[in-house]
């Protein structure tokens, strides 16, 4: 069930659900620890989440150029898997795909707007579309080109046609209200600002980073909503999640209270997953969620945080148990 629009300036983004679905894992053996796989059946499997997505009225799909082997092997995995399961699913209804990708400024990728798009047009080509729905800088760290250069840049993939519409990640209060600036100079709005945010790093909110997105008109998405897994129910002390997961990586002495009281507000809600809770949390405070989903029972899952809302008195229970967390690098968010 589609509820509402996704809060996220900029044309484009206006069809996407209130809840995305991110696509770091797909292809990516490396940074999540699953060693070797069948590519076949990893193929089988993202269709099933892709096709699972769409049917739970979730249609925003965030990929990027590094993800599935990044800068050591499988450059734009993930983009041809979408691009794979977006040309050989069967329509959902009315809803289409609403596609974001990324853009990493590698210290020598100095010639901009050219480096940048020339990495957009091979993100197209990968994704087989005509343009992308959102494109997005993915860090501003280990570039030696300025924040003004980059958004000029965004502003330039616009105009290209190749990009529908614009954004940032990992980007700071400060860095966020430059390029907006910047932007708005050349009649370019600024869609989104993609950070690490959930009930294991409550930053954003704390230091202001999402009063300052809702302000400008900026939709905030939140990766790594359920702490990489941390915040679903499955894990514990004592069965804690294997791979390198750095994301929301505290004690369970810490986590353990968080997801007791989100499995209680669950049975409260009809019986909601801790997981469909913390979603829902994030769905509240008017971010959007991005969680992954390697297969239909999980992007299944995710879809059961829309269509409900937990009261205030419930947001603000969280609220005073989320755990503030730190910048790691390559996040200024």
């Amino acid at each position: 069930m589609q509820e509402e629009s996704v809060p996220l300036a900029g044309g484009a983004l206006r069809f996407a659900a209130p809840l995305g679905v991110g696509l770091w894992s797909w292809g990516d053996s490396m940074t999540w620890g699953y060693g070797s796989y069948d590519k076949a059946v990893t193929t089988a499997t993202m269709q099933e989440a892709y096709t699972a997505s769409l049917e739970g009225g979730v249609n925003l799909l965030d990929t990027a150029e590094s993800y599935g082997g990044g800068l050591f092997g499988g450059w734009g995995a993930s983009e041809r898997f979408l691009g794979a399961c977006m040309r050989d699913a069967s329509p959902a209804g009315e809803l289409r795909p609403v596609v974001v990708t990324k853009y990493i400024p590698l210290p020598w990728r100095l010639f901009e707007p050219r480096s940048m798009m020339a990495a957009l047009n091979a993100s197209v080509g990968r994704l087989q579309v005509e343009a992308v729905d959102c494109y997005l800088v993915h860090s501003p760290v280990a570039t030696f080109n300025s924040i003004r250069t980059l958004a000029n840049s965004l502003a330039t993939a616009v105009e290209s046609g190749l990009a529908k519409t614009v954004g940032v990640s990992n980007y700071s209060e400060a860095q966020l209200r430059e390029t907006h600036r910047v932007l708005a100079e050349r009649g370019v709005p600024l869609a989104a600002n993609q950070v690490e945010f959930s009930l294991c790093h409550a930053l954003p909110e704390r230091r202001g980073l999402l009063d300052a997105c809702q302000e400008m008109g900026v939709g905030l998405m939140a990766y790594s909503p359920l702490a990489m897994g941390r915040l679903t129910g499955k894990y514990s002390a004592s069965n804690a999640p294997k791979g390198a997961r750095r994301f929301g990586n505290y004690s369970f002495d810490r986590i353990q209270p968080i997801v007791d009281r989100l499995q209680q507000l669950g049975q409260e809600h009809g019986g909601k997953t801790p997981a469909q809770v913390a979603l829902n949390w994030l769905i509240c405070k008017g971010a959007v969620p991005i969680p992954g989903a390697k297969n239909a029972a999980q992007a299944a899952g995710n879809a059961g945080a829309l269509g409900w809302r937990l009261t205030g008195g419930e947001v603000q229970e969280l609220d005073e148990l989320a755990i503030g967390g730190t910048l790691k690098l390559g996040q200024h968010g």
